[in-house]
């Protein structure tokens, strides 16, 4: 498990780690969340990512699934969504 402040940082870890999951953010300092999860892409690819963002625009959501992440969770629907994305991705292997 780990924990990463940044975009970069992210990748960096992703990289060292090889996790079974990653969540990323769109909106975080030095590499946003979609470039940081085209990155961990290349770097992990076995690594399942889902996005928890602020962000609700379409063009935001297409975005970041057009990087091969399989979830997309606003951060208001944590809550009650965040588990369940996360069992169904574990069922998915």
């Amino acid at each position: 498990m780990g924990e990463a402040v940044d975009g970069l940082e992210a990748v960096e870890k992703a990289q060292e780690l090889q996790p079974d999951l990653v969540l990323l953010d769109i909106s975080v300092p030095r590499m946003n969340g979609i470039e940081a999860a085209k990155r961990i892409r290349e770097v992990a690819p076995q690594s399942k990512m889902l996005f928890v963002s602020i962000e609700r625009p379409a063009d935001f959501v297409e975005a970041a699934l057009s990087t091969g992440a399989q979830g997309y969770i606003t951060k208001a629907d944590v809550g009650s969504k965040l588990l369940p994305a996360i069992d169904d991705l574990r069922l998915k292997r």
